[in-house]
């Protein structure tokens, strides 16, 4: 009965945000919010667990801001479990103490304990997250970040008649700290999620489901903003609704030129914000998820759907919702098209400015590699345990973070030699390579940049293991998404179909599996920052590694004091 309650009391909320949206942004919202990490019991797929949960809510409670604001959240942990907080693709100038990820910027909030957390937004505007930076916390402790025009300025499109988050997720039956142990211990994969969701519910498709299938209410003839963030763990989803397009208008907190489509590709990490024009024939209709996995790896193969309703106009429903037509799990084209037709909006109210002299040239290969295990006992490909590497190198955790090593000069918890180049250059997305490549070095290395160092960086894809595509994050900063590809990137031919012009400018970007992307940013914002795979099998296995950015001359080119409660090690 209490769950019962407590999904109503969310569909209920949604419904009101969706009503009453239009007049967000001319409000002021509180400069402080609480909250309250604790367990909390939901029942998914006939079953009840206890979950993480942020103030008894999932999907957790939303963040307002309007640009340039800065807000503070008071985090108590009353779980059982250690706990950290991101504020995903927010830049935190000058102030990487409330950034969150774990043994990198802080250590974890144990229970019992509290930290004031101090989000200070800059340039995004737009929708970000919040999720747990902690093992895999973060399948149920998420939510949305919603940053609006400041009061001077409104959105680069006609104003929509309400705005609806649709988070997508992935629920498991089994405990998810579990899991991660399991996962850890073993070696192998981790088990595949049980199921997709859509605003924290399943959909039809699921036992146990129907009754709460998320529904978004909408009238014939108007214009809805749809926030798309997709928190899952371990997958990048197709989505889409039937018979209807969208058209993109954002991605990560900045805008785009808008383009319309048939479905979206999300990887997780990414937010994208769709324009749903309510033109076609009332009835109800589906909206889908669906994995896309351009890797031969397991994968969870069901769907989520959610519903689009049209209000009553007296019409007759079709006895089961259309439902959209998604890409097929595999189509690497349909990912890479999605990715390659996002471009920034590059007016004079959203002027871009792309690095177009660069003093840092980086190169990272990110690969999936094995170690081996005595008497071949782990669950790995023969035996082995699975890891991953950046530059082949599989980053494991300091015993202090990274952040108060660097700040108090405390010698002995990272070294600063992580190369700018892979160590061995070899046919990087070959099908047949040499086991012995498969073997990476464990280290905790950071790379340091020069304050306003121009940047650019390649990250190639490799078939060691198994190919995969790879959504890689960048802490502190949003980059500009130069150039994408797949193969092995050529340093004399990609170059030259380089997007200087009007490159999205995003803080997650999905690797095409066996291929490249190409990255710049200025590192104008001085700190320590965690970058990673946002699959977080892969971060676990070793697929991270950090930048130091020094401080610059003069107190506005330096890293904030910290604050006096930052959790002890």
């Amino acid at each position: 009965m209490m769950v019962s309650r407590i999904s109503l009391h969310l569909q209920l909320l949604g419904l009101l945000l969706a009503l009453n949206s239009f007049l967000l942004h001319c409000q002021a919202w509180p400069a402080r919010y609480t909250f309250v990490v604790e367990n909390t019991p939901y029942k998914r797929l006939c079953s009840t667990k206890n979950i993480l949960t942020v103030n008894g809510q999932f999907p957790g409670p939303t963040l307002y801001a309007h640009k340039g604001d800065t807000i503070i959240v008071d985090v108590f942990n009353k779980g059982n479990r250690n706990i950290t907080l991101h504020w995903h693709g927010v830049a935190q100038p000058r102030y990487p103490w409330s950034d969150g990820p774990e043994y990198i910027t802080q250590c974890p909030i144990q229970p019992g304990a509290k930290f004031t957390q101090k989000i200070i937004f800059s340039k995004e505007e737009g929708t970000l997250w919040w999720h747990a930076h902690s093992e895999w916390d973060r399948a149920t402790v998420h939510g949305p970040i919603i940053i609006y025009p400041n009061k001077n300025n409104k959105y680069p499109f006609a104003k929509p008649h309400a705005e609806i988050p649709i988070i997508l997720g992935e629920w498991w039956k089994v405990d998810i700290g579990k899991l991660y142990t399991q996962t850890i211990q073993s070696g192998g994969d981790p088990n595949t999620s049980d199921a997709y969701l859509i605003n924290g519910q399943p959909g039809d498709l699921y036992p146990c489901s129907k009754s709460e299938t998320f529904k978004v209410m909408v009238d014939y003839g108007k214009t809805y903003l749809l926030r798309l963030i997709n928190s899952g763990v371990q997958e990048i989803l197709f989505f889409a609704i039937a018979n209807h397009k969208v058209t993109v208008v954002g991605t990560d907190a900045s805008y785009t030129k808008p383009f319309t489509t048939d479905y979206v590709t999300i990887s997780p990490g990414q937010t994208i914000d769709l324009l749903l024009h309510a033109n076609q024939r009332p009835n109800h209709y589906y909206m889908a998820a669906t994995a896309y996995v351009g890797g031969a790896v397991p994968y969870d193969n069901t769907t989520t759907t959610a519903l689009l309703q049209y209000r009553n106009r007296g019409y007759t429903p079709s006895s089961t919702p259309l439902f959209p037509n998604l890409p097929a799990h595999n189509d690497t084209n349909a990912s890479i098209h999605f990715s390659g037709s996002l471009r920034s909006l590059a007016d004079k109210n959203h002027p871009i400015d792309v690095p177009l002299k660069i003093t840092t040239p980086l190169f990272y290969t990110i690969s999936v590699n094995t170690f081996q295990c005595p008497n071949n006992s782990c669950a790995g490909p023969n035996g082995t345990r699975l890891a991953a590497s950046v530059n082949n190198i599989s980053f494991v955790n300091p015993s202090i973070d990274i952040l108060q090593a660097y700040y108090y000069h405390v010698n002995g918890q990272f070294g600063t030699r992580f190369p700018s180049s892979p160590p061995l250059l070899f046919n990087f997305t070959a099908q047949n390579l040499p086991l012995y490549l498969q073997t990476p070095k464990r280290g905790t290395e950071v790379k340091v940049l020069e304050y306003n160092a121009t940047v650019e960086l390649v990250f190639q894809g490799t078939n060691l293991v198994a190919g995969d595509d790879h959504p890689m994050h960048l802490h502190g900063y949003s980059f500009y998404v130069v150039g994408l590809g797949l193969g092995n990137f050529d340093k004399d031919k990609d170059p030259l179909k380089y997007n200087l012009v009007d490159p999205p400018l995003q803080n997650t970007i999905a690797v095409p599996v066996n291929g490249w992307a190409t990255i710049r940013f200025k590192a104008d914002n001085p700190g320590v920052w965690f970058m990673h795979c946002h699959l977080d099998r892969h971060m676990s296995w070793g697929m991270d590694t950090t930048f130091i950015v020094k401080n610059g001359k003069g107190p506005e080119a330096q890293i904030l004091p910290p604050p006096p409660d930052m959790p002890p090690c």
